[in-house]
């Protein structure tokens, strides 16, 4: 079955705004003052109890990009892009929130830097 034929101006109204969806978060963030990069690795109860997973949530939600994983030594450990302010909102939420279920004992943090441009486009999990 074919789709009906769209006249030109309903063409391009429906595609503006998904032009702009696929810029981006990393274009958006493009535009702001200072971007900042920092890895972490953090320690404690942070393995089956959806730490990951809220960590994915509340970095979108914050406005940055990056990912998080899991590794073999029970701890998650990831990297953070974006601007300065919303990247050290997200450390302290990595410092001292976490998932319902999670115990953070300390998150170390490093490779803490200024940087041009975003190397993500949003924010993963990894495995």
């Amino acid at each position: 079955m074919c789709p009906l034929p769209l006249p030109a101006s309903a063409v391009a109204a429906s595609r503006t705004p998904l032009r702009l969806l696929g810029r981006g978060l990393a274009a958006a963030m493009s535009t702001a003052k200072r971007l900042k990069s920092v890895d972490y690795e953090v320690f404690g109860r942070v393995q089956g109890v959806c730490f990951r997973m809220y960590t994915e949530d509340e970095a979108k939600k914050q406005g940055v990009v990056g990912w998080v994983k899991n590794t073999s030594k029970g701890t998650v450990t990831g990297q953070l892009q974006g601007p300065e302010e919303k990247v050290d909102s997200m450390m302290t939420w990595l410092s001292r929130v976490g998932s319902p279920s999670s115990r953070i004992d300390r998150t170390n943090f490093s490779n803490e830097k200024i940087i041009s441009k975003l190397q993500y486009s949003n924010f993963s999990i990894r495995y």
